[in-house]
């Protein structure tokens, strides 16, 4: 019975310049991944997220996507029309579709993710993480993602006792990887339940729930003076929430740990970046990919 219950859709039309951006401003909305298509003769990327609730139908969040396409395009981006959508689609209907827009990804020799359905196998030595989409997914397929991906899997790991923490876990990739790869402890936390319960499940279905913890938490609540403090730190959130806490989030990093700062548009990054090197830290490798730049900072060990 569970996959003949309707779904509602709420999709952006927009271009592919302004593709990840649309995503990122679902994602922040709703609190969940987006998925993106691309129509080649249309030159049309629509940009959706589903979900059980008929919060979707709410004016409240037609006002609020409209006023974030407004901030995109007051960045410099072009977002096309920018209509909004809303439709039903059965859930099973949903769950095939998207199946074909997803591919392996391999980060060097280290990592593998890819989904369930690619039988691709890992290389020697290579971790290997099998992620769904889901109603909250991310499988790595994103440029800010991915660049988190590549700086954990280039940091030094067990070997050295290095912990991890992820900020805004979503699917659990994140924190999934750091455990295949050998940090010790790992932490992830969500604002949101349901990303809470998509990154357990994951955690479990990639054999890790003991090496890592899921937690529900608020990143405005963490604490100024943790207990733990963690040698590698992975915030992937918007840069208005990574400016306005950066100070709680900075609390969380050791002396001589590293901080990857991602999800920022570029027009923004040099903000975020002032921000983090006003206290204290030094941005030592970023990347941009579109309309994207994330960013990783080093400590001063004292």
């Amino acid at each position: 019975m569970k996959l003949n219950k309707i779904l509602w859709r709420i999709s952006v039309a927009t271009t592919l310049e302004a593709e990840d951006a649309v995503a990122e401003l679902l994602k922040a909305t709703f609190g969940q991944t987006a998925t993106s298509h691309f129509n080649v003769e249309t030159q049309l990327s629509i940009v959706s997220v589903f979900g059980l609730r008929k919060i979707f139908l709410a004016h409240v969040i037609r006002d609020e996507i409209s006023a974030g396409l407004k901030h995109i395009k007051n960045c410099g981006l072009k977002i096309g029309s920018g209509k909004i959508k809303i439709t039903k689609v059965r859930r099973e209907d949903w769950a095939e579709s998207w199946k074909r827009h997803f591919q392996a990804i391999e980060i060097g020799d280290a990592l593998l993710v890819k989904p369930s359905w690619i039988k691709k196998r890992p290389r020697k030595n290579q971790a290997m993480v099998v992620l769904d989409p889901g109603l909250s997914f991310g499988t790595g397929q994103h440029a800010t993602t991915s660049f988190c991906l590549r700086e954990i899997a280039c940091s030094p790991k067990a070997e050295t006792g290095r912990s991890f923490l992820d900020i805004g876990t979503g699917s659990g990739i994140l924190a999934i990887a750091a455990a295949k790869l050998g940090y010790k402890p790992v932490r992830a936390l969500d604002f949101d339940p349901e990303a809470v319960r998509v990154a357990r499940a994951n955690a479990c279905a990639n054999d890790v729930k003991h090496e890592l913890t899921v937690v529900q938490d608020d990143v405005a609540k963490l604490r100024l003076r943790p207990r733990c403090k963690y040698d590698l730190v992975c915030a992937n959130l918007i840069s208005n929430l990574l400016i306005a806490e950066r100070r709680r989030i900075m609390a969380q990093l050791n002396c001589g740990g590293i901080l990857v700062l991602a999800g920022i548009l570029r027009p923004e990054f040099p903000e975020v970046q002032r921000a983090y090197e006003a206290l204290g830290l030094q941005l030592f490798r970023c990347k941009t990919e579109k309309e994207w730049r994330s960013g990783a900072f080093c400590s001063t060990a004292k």
